[in-house]
């Protein structure tokens, strides 16, 4: 199929791309937001091309994977299709609702042609789709391998933004974590963090927060203990699989998707902070333990949130919607 769709969430495409399929992907001279064309972080085939926005309507379109709200009119001003009518669509939802999910109204919930994809079932169980028809591909990883090795006594953590994300992310909570055992940061700004740390009172040295690229990230969180993963309030992150996948023990909220992600065998899950830290210092103490925890998680992530399983899934959604 000849597939249009938007480098929204890198990770995830990632996986996507990786498919069978022919992947267009917009591209913009500015390379903005609505046109960024293939992702440079990442390594993707030469099945996922860059156009044009403005040869879009040149282009035999099979169907369009739809992940935010305003590309329903830019598709139809760049194809002169309307989606779900002139071409087949659907609507892939990344996340929770950001708002109160009693209250929460999906933007196609109001219509029956474009069916809503949610990558995890917390995330089809707390948004109002409507009308319109929802299923669940659940995440797909690449195998990064397993690289753990745990030989630093202290947890790694990936928030991106935790900043600016501060709640949502758990950001105080990794805070207060931190003010009581070793956490390196990873992510997008995190270099923000020491200096916001310091308000609250904590001290977190900025040789502790890090921005790498993905192939440096999995080298250099496999070598601590273990991985937390202090999100309150969002879709199941792509860090967190990635994390047991390279065989690293988990450190986890009570919340959202984390209790079907993480089998008891592959660390803690907790809405009790003093639970998750009472947790990793054991880990510290006893290596074996995370080690014996961290390939649990493995276990569980090859098995559950492989590649092909997912590539399969989303062959079977886009037959669907095409026919």
């Amino acid at each position: 199929m000849r597939i249009l769709h938007w480098h929204v969430h890198g990770s995830w495409s990632t996986s996507f791309v990786a498919g069978a399929h022919d992947y267009v992907v917009p591209l913009l001279p500015d390379r903005s937001a609505d046109g960024g064309g293939r992702a440079r972080s990442w390594d993707w085939p030469a099945s996922a091309r860059e156009v044009p926005a403005d040869r879009l309507r040149d282009e035999p379109l099979d169907v369009v994977v739809l992940q935010r709200p305003h590309e329903l009119e830019l598709v139809e001003r760049w194809t002169g299709r309307r989606p779900g009518r002139d071409l087949p669509a659907v609507y892939l939802e990344h996340n929770a609702p950001t708002e109160h999910a009693v209250r929460s109204r999906h933007p196609v919930a109001d219509r029956d042609d474009i069916p809503v994809v949610h990558v995890t079932w917390f995330n089809q169980m707390a948004w109002d789709c409507g009308r319109a028809p929802t299923r669940v591909v659940e995440h797909g990883i690449i195998d990064p391998g397993h690289r753990y090795t745990g030989e630093r006594a202290s947890l790694a953590a990936v928030v991106n933004e935790p900043v600016r994300r501060w709640r949502v992310a758990g950001t105080d909570l990794l805070l207060r974590i931190a003010g009581e055992l070793d956490v390196d940061v990873h992510g997008i700004d995190s270099h923000l963090l020491p200096a916001a740390a310091a308000e609250h009172g904590v001290d977190l040295p900025a040789a502790r927060v890090h921005n790498l690229s993905q192939q440096e990230l999995h080298d250099r969180i496999a070598t601590h203990r273990a991985y937390l993963h202090p999100y309150r309030w969002t879709s199941l992150g792509l860090a967190l699989l990635e994390a047991m996948m390279l065989g690293m023990p988990v450190l986890a909220l009570a919340t959202t998707e984390h209790p079907r992600a993480v089998p008891p065998a592959a660390g803690t899950l907790s809405n009790d902070v003093d639970a998750l830290v009472a947790t990793a210092r054991r880990w510290m103490d006893d290596p074996d333990e995370a080690r014996a925890a961290g390939l649990a998680a493995r276990e569980h992530t090859l098995a559950h949130y492989g590649l092909e399983r997912f590539l399969a899934d989303w062959d079977r959604v886009l037959e669907g919607v095409t026919g």
